[in-house]
């Protein structure tokens, strides 16, 4: 066990002069004030800030009722279908319309649904680049639902594809070929799926 060291006298010494010139923190009640020891109220440096008590009055909240917060919410970003939907069309309107009712069939389809990230990159890449070849207009890809839960396996996270298929066709080399993407009819898997809509091969 380590003994405590004594102060010199000249570390003492220079505690009391520190210790006289510094104001009490909470002074005694009782300590009476030297008479010539008037002086001046300080004045406030800045606007001062009511406490938090007199700002924002607290109401009573009872178990079972609403909460009257009226603060700014953060919202996150709306899901990718809705993103989605409210991009810009950039193909014929009336294929559009056709399109997401689900009137048009798809003539090919890539069901990535169970592989990793490093499994479906490839082969999504793969697929839309050879579709564009063939001269194919509309693709369907499968990409499962994502809902919550999974099988615990960390290569497999639950939504990953439905979030990163919509980023992957935006990008080189496949954004080249595709001019847009929607969420599939429900007959065609619904929010499990995408629509890829090819430019026209040249």
């Amino acid at each position: 066990m380590t003994r405590k060291r004594r102060l010199r006298p000249e570390e003492l010494e220079l505690w009391h002069q520190v210790a006289r010139q510094a104001d009490p923190l909470h002074p005694r009640q009782n300590r009476p004030k030297p008479a010539a020891a008037k002086t001046k109220p300080r004045e406030p440096v800045g606007p001062s800030t009511p406490p938090a008590s007199e700002s924002r009055p607290l109401h009573p909240f009872e178990i079972g009722a609403k909460s009257t917060r009226t603060e700014a919410r953060h919202d996150v970003l709306p899901p990718v279908g809705e993103r989605l939907a409210k991009a810009p069309v950039r193909m014929d309107r009336k294929k559009h319309t056709r399109m997401t009712r689900g009137k048009l069939e798809p003539e090919g389809r890539i069901d990535l649904h169970g592989m990793t990230l490093a499994e479906a990159h490839p082969a999504l890449i793969g697929f839309i680049l050879q579709s564009s070849a063939m001269g194919r207009r509309l693709v369907l890809v499968i990409t499962g639902k994502g809902r919550e839960g999974g099988d615990g396996d960390p290569l497999r996270p639950r939504g990953v594809l439905k979030q990163q298929v919509p980023q992957w066709l935006r990008m080189a080399p496949a954004g080249s070929c595709v001019l847009q993407i929607s969420e599939a009819h429900i007959r065609h898997g619904g929010s499990g799926a995408y629509y890829v809509y090819l430019r026209r091969s040249r």
